[in-house]
């Protein structure tokens, strides 16, 4: 059952803001790394380099300094680092939980490969994730932070099970663990939190394992935290209307890339949490006009109420250039701050959103 949005949603909201009408922006988590920063990972493990891990914990700073601050200048209402510290996003969380080893890289597509691990014992919880990075980002940032979490149900089949006799036992355990860093995120005053669950699009047969584990992840949360989740792109009808029964305020979608094709997915029976809707393409290093950013937003609109609309880039720009993913992350903040005051001007009509 939808959690209660309503708790979470205006805390977000700027007390400087121009327009009656808030559509949240945000974005989903990972964008590009400065080209210094990717030197400075390898400089690290050259055995021949003086620069050492004291010295990229320094970079890693910097970076993550930098595209804050480049989020603000772009007018999110909320940011993220980046993703500055992190490598891949099943990689990352399984180094720092107990029960992983890692065996070599595996190769995803094309020439892109990532280390897969194995679970080769009982998942355990030792020191937090995250805490460190949320502090930081939390220190030198303006506006609230959003902090992006690999769900459990990735973390699991996206990995060897070697310890469990099945791989939904791990998710329920790593569940449990997840439930445990955001209780410590909270306590260190985080208030948006995104698990990303991109297995989910590959295998929707599984929707019932992702809201057990999601069941597990926000026991004992208030509600004034706001929980989204994030699918990457697939076919939504497979897990549409059973996402309505999940214990979440947001439901964040990849719908630019296809054109809006699956929007009337979500039209019956009613979408019940809010909708976190990607307005620009993650996969092209075109920056969208305005206008057609604007459209884009218009289709949100179909399903669900302004209130209840948050707007974002498709999926993570990680993979874009840098001058690219600030060009669409700018022109987004520009084009919803004009959807809404053509929504309070009367010039959109919310009942029928795509008429002019």
């Amino acid at each position: 059952m939808v959690r209660n949005p309503d708790a979470n949603r205006d805390q977000f909201r700027p007390h400087d803001h121009p327009n009656d009408a808030f559509l949240l922006t945000t974005v989903v988590g990972s964008y590009p790394k400065p080209k210094w920063l990717n030197r400075a990972d390898e400089l690290v493990d050259d055995p021949d380099s003086k620069f050492d891990e004291s010295d990229l914990d320094e970079a890693h700073d910097d970076a993550c300094r930098l595209i804050t601050r480049e989020h603000e200048r772009a007018g999110l209402d909320t940011v993220v680092d980046g993703e500055m510290r992190r490598n891949e996003m099943v990689e990352f969380f399984a180094d720092r939980i107990d029960g992983y080893e890692f065996n070599g890289p595996v190769k995803v597509w094309g020439h892109n490969y990532f280390d897969k691990p194995s679970v080769v014992e009982e998942v355990a919880y030792d020191e937090p994730w995250l805490v460190d990075e949320f502090e930081f980002t939390s220190d030198v940032s303006e506006r609230p932070v959003k902090v992006p979490i690999t769900g459990p149900y990735t973390l699991g089949f996206w990995a060897f099970n070697e310890a469990y006799p099945s791989t939904e036992e791990l998710v329920y355990d790593l569940a449990d663990l997840v439930n445990e860093e955001v209780e410590k995120l909270v306590e260190a005053g985080a208030r948006y939190i995104q698990i990303d669950e991109p297995a989910l699009a590959t295998t929707p047969e599984d929707h019932a394992i992702v809201g057990e584990a999601l069941e597990r992840i926000v026991s004992g949360i208030d509600e004034e935290v706001r929980i989204g989740l994030h699918v990457c792109y697939g076919d939504y009808s497979r897990i549409y209307p059973e996402i309505n029964d999940y214990p979440i305020d947001e439901f964040d979608v990849e719908l630019c890339n296809g054109e809006y094709e699956q929007i009337p997915t979500f039209t019956e029976p009613t979408f019940e949490p809010d909708l976190a809707l990607g307005v620009v393409d993650a996969h092209t290093a075109e920056v969208e006009p305005i206008e057609e950013i604007k459209e884009n937003i218009r289709q949100g609109l179909r399903v669900v109420p302004p209130e209840k609309l948050t707007v974002s880039p498709d999926c993570g720009l990680k993979l874009l250039p840098r001058e690219v993913a600030y060009g669409k992350t700018e022109n987004m903040v520009t084009a919803v701050r004009e959807v809404e005051a053509e929504i309070d001007s009367g010039a959109i009509d919310v009942d029928n959103p795509l008429d002019d």
